[in-house]
This record gives C-alpha cells, sequence and structure tokens, in this order.
C-alpha cells in the first residue's frame, strides 16, 4: 500500500475514499449515473469518472474535481451513450492523485471491453502487482484496483464471471465493484461485506450504488443491499442472476458507516443511519453524563448524535456552532495568518448563545485532534465558562486498510495518548467517548461479541478481519490503548 498524506483541509475527519455507481437498461444511463455520483460525493471530491456502453462501444469521461464541475452540462453526458454506465468518485488511497488513477479503470480484453468501479482497498496488492510484472504485465496506473482488471486478463477460465471469481480468489482486502462487460453488468461485495453496496430498480433498469441515498436521488427504489460475498450479473435482457462464489462466511462490514461515513438519510446494513447516529448519542450520554447547560454539536457530522444525548440526559439541544457552506477545498488565502484560521472559515461560535455558559461539545470521531483542540479554544474565546467533549465513537487509535483514508498510526492522538493526555491535548474541561459496547448496542445489537466481531471495527480494536500482505505491522504495531465504558477525564 503507497502511503497517502491524510489533510485536515477537511476538519480532521476520517474519509471514506470512494463510492460507486452503475445502471443497466435505461435510456439515459449516464445522466442517472451523474445524479447518482453527486449524492455520493461526500464519499470522494478529489475526482470522478463515468463510462457507457451503447451497445457496441465503450465510452469513458474522467476528471479531477467535482461531480458538478464535470458533469453538469448536456455535452458532458451527450459524450457518454448508452444504457449501460458506471461511475465513480474518488479520495485517493492506494496509488495516490492524478488523472491515470481516476476511475471507472477500462481495459480491453480478448473477450471485450471491461470496466471496472472498485470501493474499498486490496490490501495484497503490491505483492500481487509485483508478481504480475515479473510475468510481463504493464500497468498504466498506480492504482491496487488494476490489480484486478490483470488478473481478469491472465486467467485461464472460460467465462467472464469465472474470469472475474478467479481474480477475486487471489486478492486480499475490502471491495465493492462494479464491472461492465459487453455481455452486462457484475457487482459484487468482498467475503465479508466490509464495503458497503445496494441494489435498486427504476424502471426497468437494475441500480447499484454505495449508498441507498443514490437510490433516493435517481428516483429508484430500493430492492435490498448486495450480500457479503455475493456477485450479482445482469444482462441487457433484464435477467438476473446472484451467486455465491466464496461460500458463507460470517460478515464484517464497517461499523464507521453508521459513525460518519455514511450519510445520514441512507440505510446501511438495513439499519438507519440517522437513528444509529441518535442512539449512539443516547448511549453516550448513558454511559459519560455531563453537569453542563446547553448540548451542542460540532456541524454537521455531530448533530444526529448531540440530539440524541440531549434528549437523553434533558439538556437543551443548542447551534452553539455555525458552519459556513461556503468554504471549499480550494479557499484562496488571503494571508499567511489565514492559513491557520481554517476551523475559523468553516465553523464560528454562536457567541450570544454560549457566553458565560457550561457547554458539552459532541463530535463524532476524535482522529489527530487538531480541530477538536481549535473547536475547544473557539468555544472559550466566545466567552464559554466550561467546555467539555462528548465522542460519539470509540477512540481511534489504529489505521485502516480496507478503503478509508488514515493517517499512521503515531499521528492518531488515541495511538500515542491515554484519555487525560487527550484531554489536556484538546483543552478540553472533560473528555468521554462512547464504549465500543456502547456503539454496538446503538446499532441494535446487545454489545460486541469478542469471540465473533459482528463489525470491521479495526480502527477502534486493531482487531483486523483479512490478512494485511502488504502492510509492515511493525510500523503499526503499538500496543493498544484502552479506555473503560463511561471514564471520563
Amino acid at each position: 500500500m503507497l502511503p497517502h498524506a491524510f489533510s485536515d483541509e477537511d476538519g480532521d475527519k476520517l474519509r471514506e475514499e470512494c463510492g460507486v455507481f452503475g445502471i443497466i437498461g435505461a435510456p439515459d444511463a449516464a445522466a442517472a449515473t451523474a445524479l447518482g455520483l453527486h449524492a455520493l460525493q461526500h464519499r470522494g471530491q478529489e475526482a470522478v469518472g463515468i463510462t457507457s456502453f451503447d451497445g457496441t462501444e465503450f465510452y469513458t469521461r474522467r476528471a479531477l474535481g467535482h461531480v458538478a464541475e464535470n458533469f453538469s452540462s448536456e455535452e458532458s453526458i451527450n459524450e457518454l451513450p448508452g444504457h449501460m454506465a458506471g461511475g465513480h468518485v474518488r479520495y485517493s488511497t492506494t496509488g495516490g492523485a492524478g488523472l491515470r488513477n481516476v476511475q471507472p479503470l477500462y481495459a480491453e480484453l480478448a473477450s471485450g471491453g471491461f470496466a471496472v468501479a472498485h470501493n474499498g482497498n486490496i490490501s495484497n496488492a503490491r505483492n500481487v502487482r509485483a508478481e504480475l510484472v515479473e510475468k510481463g504485465a504493464i500497468f498504466q496506473s498506480t492504482s491496487d484496483t488494476e490489480v484486478i482488471i490483470h488478473l481478469v486478463a491472465t486467467s485461464r477460465y472460460p467465462t467472464m464471471l469465472d474470469k472475474l471469481v478467479d481474480a477475486l480468489r487471489l486478492v486480499e482486502g475490502a471491495y465493492a465493484l462494479v464491472v461492465m462487460t459487453p455481455r452486462g453488468m457484475m457487482a459484487c461485495r468482498d467475503p465479508l461485506g466490509i464495503r458497503p453496496l445496494v441494489m435498486g430498480t427504476l424502471g426497468d433498469a437494475t441500480v447499484f450504488a454505495s449508498e441507498t441515498v443514490a437510490l433516493d436521488v435517481v428516483g429508484a427504489e430500493f430492492v435490498r443491499q448486495v450480500e457479503p460475498g455475493e456477485l450479482i450479473e445482469v444482462d441487457f435482457d433484464g435477467t438476473i442472476r446472484t451467486h455465491r462464489p466464496f461460500g458463507q462466511v460470517a460478515s464484517r462490514p464497517c461499523i464507521f458507516e453508521h459513525v460518519y461515513f455514511s450519510r445520514p438519510d441512507s440505510v446501511f446494513d438495513n439499519r438507519s443511519v440517522y437513528e444509529s447516529r441518535k442512539n449512539i448519542g443516547i448511549e453516550l450520554a448513558k454511559e459519560a453524563p455531563c453537569d453542563a447547560e446547553l448540548v451542542i454539536p460540532v456541524p454537521d457530522s455531530g448533530v444526529p448524535a448531540a440530539i440524541g444525548y440531549a434528549q437523553e440526559s434533558g439538556l437543551p439541544f443548542e447551534l452553539g456552532i455555525i458552519r459556513s457552506h461556503y468554504v471549499g477545498r480550494t479557499f484562496i488565502q488571503p494571508s499567511d495568518g489565514a492559513r491557520h484560521a481554517g476551523v475559523k472559515r468553516k465553523h464560528n461560535a454562536n457567541r450570544a448563545l454560549v457566553e458565560g455558559k457550561s457547554i458539552v461539545l459532541i463530535d463524532d470521531s476524535i482522529v489527530r485532534g487538531t480541530t477538536s483542540m481549535k473547536i475547544v479554544d473557539m468555544m472559550r474565546d466566545a466567552g464559554a465558562r466550561e467546555v467539555h467533549f462528548r465522542v460519539a465513537s470509540p477512540p481511534t487509535g489504529h489505521g485502516c486498510y480496507y478503503g478509508v483514508d488514515t493517517p499512521e498510526r503515531s499521528k492518531l492522538l488515541a495511538g500515542r495518548m491515554d484519555l487525560k493526555a487527550m484531554r489536556e491535548f484538546i483543552k478540553a474541561d472533560s473528555l468521554a467517548f462512547v464504549s465500543i459496547d456502547g456503539l454496538y448496542r446503538a446499532v441494535g445489537l446487545t454489545g460486541r461479541d469478542n469471540a465473533k466481531p459482528q463489525y470491521c471495527d479495526a480502527c477502534f480494536t486493531g482487531e483486523y478481519p483479512t490478512r494485511l500482505t502488504d502492510i509492515n505491522e511493525q510500523k503499526d504495531g503499538a500496543k493498544q490503548l484502552t479506555f473503560p465504558v463511561g471514564k471520563v477525564a
């Protein structure tokens, strides 16, 4: 896995790296794909691409930037004719930035065109790539996704379905794929279902997307999630076939989808994301109550948990921080001093509300802690008498290798500090995180089954559900820090 810089520009958050969308059997397939990708823009804002097929030829348009910047004109959509299209929005993990890594990736194979959009990360891509190059393979990108294309191309199985299954048996890690060939579309999830993928219908068309919200936006009806380890084929005549090539494996979907990645109006793992986040706030209030006057969310991602915390604690919920929605990553800095004012460009304290008050701030997570510290400072500058901090996830002390932009462990606050040191770092009067069991209760379970965890929660526990062949484990092998349930520093 190649390193990727983690930027504080987006608020010191873990970032889901990709969103995928695919549709087959629609006369305006490319237009629907652009609209669906727009709904998934939160999953990737660095680049976007769409590939379409008109029954004879494949057409691809890829670009850096947002969906609206590249696919809002009639001309851009007209360049992508056909009744089948697939698309992708991304940040970069393995392979880094650059147009050559923008998906869908396309190749002309012996059996015809092959386009793939991938959400996730292949954790043995470096090893597989080295073997392929040694055998003469020539790579056009540095993306781990291209490994899948080469494995399909060199597979000796006769059918495209078997070639794809053969390729996926050789990779480790996480993937949700939308694949297009001259025969139709295939969609699949890795055997553990780490990355999300759902299926819907739009008239006679079949739709796949990373989140249900993309189905809502294009007017499609949600049918069901693509099950972990399931591979679905859809032909141009509408025939749908489902396969289970990897057998039955206990699933481990990413629990951070409930915490932050998915939009709150999505349904993940058959649960409302909004309700899950509100429930996390309820659990947090039970485990870490606070003698404060106001509950204030860190917008926007802290809002549902703050509502739950306020309801459970009986404290008033107030918007003590106002977020500007007009500050983008390309904001021009007017001076050197303004370079350090990123938080104030995005968030401003509601002084009239917080001055003289004891407040409890609710945020979804703390990654490096730099933004949390600035927000605490901002509230004190606005006159808050006490600033308590409550976090709607357990401490994030471990890196993710399944398609999430994560700084190395030495830069994760919980990877190098205990609870007291973290509180002192962000300068809060008190600090507490929801427990791992509280998080599991919030998503409808009785707690974490430590023998057979129901979700991938490696960023909290350090327990990775797959092999990490490419990772030098010594780099990330520091002893895990643990925090008792409800402990407040």
